[in-house]
């Protein structure tokens, strides 16, 4: 049995855990809108044609804030489309997914949804064939009250009272050629700014991000952050950055290190948007929108896995199937979100259902729950509060994680991988949150967890989630294979907790106060 210790001050801490953290994504891709939160005709669904059993899924994973419409489809699409009578909205041809889009579904249907499953609407504006002026025309369509020819439409429309949508993305990842009219960092930042000021004339209130390169595997990273925040650093307050884990190379030790990577990207972003400030000598700190994270590989190089033939409506399209494996690697990822809380203020999960993502459905049949889906919970349940400072002591691997990048396939050397990848919570209930990921296939970890500050714990909930069989997946016909069960190998005694994880494993544990 390997050995680890963890300590942990509730008066040395990381950062403030904002909310957002826990964010998710919807797009016009595949079956994640329609077949996946919009089917009227569903045995479930309600007046509005929202699917109830997709609805209450999205309330158990606890997602607080949702990004719309995209992703790669809103660098082409015109908002206008989908609001309105909708027997009057046109049809069109997406040049993302090379599907058709019947804009039955838009930005009105998106917020009354949103409502429904109680989390805050994100907007994104297209920057790709549109520019600054529809993306101001759509901030007085959803927040001005009225009076305007804008606004009063809405009200026409059938919603008299304004969104209030308060986080605006500024386009998506315009630096890549896959992007309807990507952009150089100077097109880009010029474009950005211009949107950002007119959008807070409209509505001086509202939140902009300004787009990051599309990837740390990018050739424009560094450089694009840099102009572009030259450019827009007194209009936006975040800065977004993307990322997709990935085990192509069937390498199961150097793909559960590769959230550790990820935490790598987070600080040069932060290092770059810092040295931004520093030339300006100005106290301002950009923030970091983590907007689009998640594993995704084995639908994405596959082009037949990502375009069907014949500009079909909602085809089936990167609908990955994860396993046990892959909810480890997730939960790694999510411990590395909530150990940059003081810099990552907003994250969200790519994406809700269907699409890679935690939750999927049948069209006219069930909904099911992936993997991944649990430590998202999890996250989202017990990861609100403060995240503390930890000096980890763990045994450590080696491994050479493959980033592929056409051409020039990267392979990133990661010389010292802990066996246990960690954060510990301070909650809001005066409670504390421990999340362990276990990286040894074969070994069970000792972890001792010294905790100050905290007065008399006890424990009050513990879930692990492990399978003997890493490629174990759920299912419409067996949804409830894998699944956290109760794990009961933990004491208590003062400041000092003890537990024992199982091998390959991801556990959490929550200690509240004697009441």
């Amino acid at each position: 049995m390997i050995k680890a210790s963890i300590l942990a001050d509730r008066d040395f801490a990381i950062g403030d855990i904002d909310p957002r953290l826990f964010g998710a994504f919807i797009e016009h891709l595949g079956r994640c809108v329609y077949g996946g939160i919009f089917e009227p005709g569903h045995p479930t669904a309600d007046e509005n044609g929202f699917r109830k059993d997709v609805l209450d899924l999205v309330k158990e994973l606890g997602p607080t804030i949702m990004r719309y419409p995209g992703g790669n489809f809103v660098s082409g699409y015109n908002w206008e489309d989908g609001v309105g009578p909708v027997e009057e909205r046109p049809t069109r041809l997406d040049l993302a997914w090379f599907t058709t889009e019947p804009n039955t579904f838009g930005t009105n249907e998106f917020i009354d949804w949103c409502r429904a499953a109680e989390v805050e609407p994100m907007l994104a504006v297209n920057l790709g064939t549109r520019g600054a002026d529809a993306a101001r025309s759509l901030v007085e369509y959803c927040n001005h009250p009225g009076g305007t020819a804008l606004s009063d439409l809405r009200r026409e429309h059938g919603w008299e009272k304004p969104h209030g949508v308060k986080f605006w993305c500024l386009g998506n990842e315009m630096d890549g050629p896959w992007q309807m009219e990507s952009k150089t960092a100077t097109e880009y930042g010029r474009v950005a700014y211009e949107a950002a000021k007119m959008m807070r004339w409209i509505d001086p209130k509202i939140e902009l991000a300004a787009c990051g390169s599309s990837g740390r595997n990018m050739p424009t990273f560094g450089k694009w952050e840099d102009e572009v925040l030259e450019h827009t650093f007194d209009q936006v307050g975040f800065i977004s950055l993307h990322t997709y884990l990935n085990n192509y190379a069937k390498d199961t030790p150097a793909f559960l290190a590769s959230p550790d990577l990820m935490d790598a990207f987070i600080d040069e972003v932060v290092a770059i948007a810092d040295a931004v400030a520093a030339k300006r000598r100005s106290p301002k700190r950009i923030a970091l929108s983590f907007d689009e994270w998640n594993v995704w590989y084995r639908t994405r190089r596959n082009r037949q896995e990502r375009v069907k033939e014949g500009w079909p409506v909602a085809p089936p399209i990167l609908e990955e199937i994860y396993t046990m494996e892959d909810a480890l690697v997730f939960g790694g990822a999510c411990i590395s979100l909530l150990n940059h809380a003081d810099r990552v203020k907003c994250a969200c999960l790519a994406q809700l259902v269907n699409v890679i993502a935690p939750i999927m459905t049948e069209t006219g049949g069930p909904a099911w729950r992936q993997t991944i889906f649990y430590p998202f919970a999890q996250m989202s349940r017990y990861g609100r509060g403060r995240s503390l400072r930890t000096s980890i002591k763990s045994p450590s691997y080696s491994a050479s994680y493959f980033d592929p990048r056409g051409p020039q396939d990267l392979y990133y050397p990661v010389p010292s991988v802990p066996y246990l990848k960690a954060s510990v919570v301070a909650n809001d209930d005066g409670g504390l949150t421990v999340f362990a990921l276990n990286r040894h296939l074969t070994e069970p970890l000792s972890l001792d967890l010294e905790v100050r500050g905290f007065g008399d714990l006890g424990l009050a909930a513990a879930e692990t989630l492990h399978h003997r069989d890493l490629s174990a997946v759920n299912d419409k016909e067996n949804p409830d294979r894998i699944k956290p069960d109760r794990f009961d190998d933990v004491t208590v005694s003062s400041s000092r907790i003890e537990m024992t994880l199982p091998p390959a494993s991801w556990t959490v544990c929550h200690f509240a106060r004697p009441k």
